[in-house]
């Protein structure tokens, strides 16, 4: 696929604070990249670099192959949708999405045709003429898109543009935003801090920490195979088990007095493995427990201690030894299946091909 944006090297430093610190990675013509991470990692500063807001202190960022080095924010082939929607007041819906038109040589009909398709690109058709100010959160979203789409950018930017919404809304918009890239094709990138948001929409996610990229993959391996226990314990709940790891040929062999002994294959295992020190990875959901009545002999003995209930699924805490935190467990709630209290014995089955290990 033709990179549509490169960030090489790039630092951008606000007096001793390392905003971001030396973050190269390379972004597909009509990809939805999102860039995730927690408040204050460089996320909107990398962002606003890529925008021209922000000059870096050293390093290149490249659109279509070419340097922005320089190239203020009016003349790059880019457009930015703020967290705050910089919607105008005093301006109509249809006055706020022609903003950017102002300085075009364009006619009224050919200022209006453009108008109307960015409005029903976003679903906003007929609203032309309502005043701003009786529109509600998600409509103030819509104009914001439509203002920026109407210049046709090679790349658009998103400053968290749905944080401000209900939850319900921010998921209804979630899917609309990525059927609308997918629509008009150009390269989306996204800044949000949350992490399901950047599951949801992204073909690839970039998480940063401290002003550097932790890794970049596709949610299902960010999700299924984080490169660090940092990225696993951000992204989505994480049960981490001590364990002890020693090298033998392609496989890792792993003791724990829980788990026992097992071996786990390289690919499943990130980090340097320079000593016995292992940490474990297993999701909640990847946790199964067995009925009252199994018989199977592969399983792992516990006790719930607490129960949440969350209407499709139920969260429980269940100890199964002294000394260790309790488990997570996660089970999709369906017709029929069992009824569980605090306190009551359990049997878990961990399959350990879902685990995942951290060492170095």
């Amino acid at each position: 696929m033709i990179n549509q944006v490169e960030v090489k090297n790039v630092y951008k430093n606000f007096g001793d604070v390392k905003a971001v610190d030396g973050v190269s990675l390379e972004i597909s013509q009509g990809q939805f990249f999102s860039l995730l991470g927690p408040s204050g990692c460089g996320k909107t500063t990398l962002l606003r670099l890529i925008a021209g807001f922000e000059m870096p202190n050293s390093g290149d960022i490249l659109i279509d192959n070419k340097s922005m080095d320089g190239i203020a924010p009016n003349l790059r082939p880019t457009n930015m949708v703020f967290q705050n929607y910089a919607i105008f007041p005093h301006l109509n819906v249809a006055e706020n999405v022609a903003y950017g038109l102002r300085k075009k040589r364009l006619s009224k009909d050919e200022k209006l045709e453009m108008i109307n398709k960015s409005l029903e690109l976003v679903g906003l058709s007929g609203l032309n003429n309502r005043s701003s100010n009786a529109l509600s959160g998600g409509q103030k979203q819509r104009v914001a898109l439509a203002r920026a789409l109407i210049l046709k950018p090679k790349v658009l930017l998103l400053d968290e543009p749905l944080s401000a919404l209900d939850k319900k809304l921010r998921e209804q918009m979630q899917s609309e935003l990525r059927h609308l890239q997918r629509v008009v094709g150009i390269t989306f990138i996204l800044v949000t801090h949350d992490q399901e948001e950047a599951l949801t929409m992204s073909d690839k996610v970039a998480v940063m920490f401290d002003g550097k990229v932790e890794q970049i993959a596709s949610p299902r391996e960010l999700y299924e195979r984080p490169s660090s226990k940092r990225v696993a314990s951000f992204i989505g709940t994480m049960n981490f088990i001590d364990a002890i790891g020693s090298k033998s040929g392609e496989k890792i062999k792993v003791e724990n007095r829980i788990l026992g002994k097992f071996e786990l294959p390289q690919n499943q295992v990130s980090g340097n493995h320079v000593n016995n020190k292992l940490t474990l990875g297993i999701r909640p959901e990847l946790i199964s427990i067995n009925p009252r009545k199994s018989k199977s002999a592969d399983f792992i003995e516990g006790e719930i201690e607490e129960i949440s209930y969350l209407g499709e699924t139920t969260y429980y805490k269940i100890i199964c030894g002294k000394d260790i935190e309790p488990l997570n467990v996660l089970t999709q709630n369906s017709f029929g299946q069992m009824n569980y209290k605090v306190g009551e014995k359990v049997k878990l089955n961990i399959d350990k091909d879902n685990i995942v290990g951290f060492s170095g």
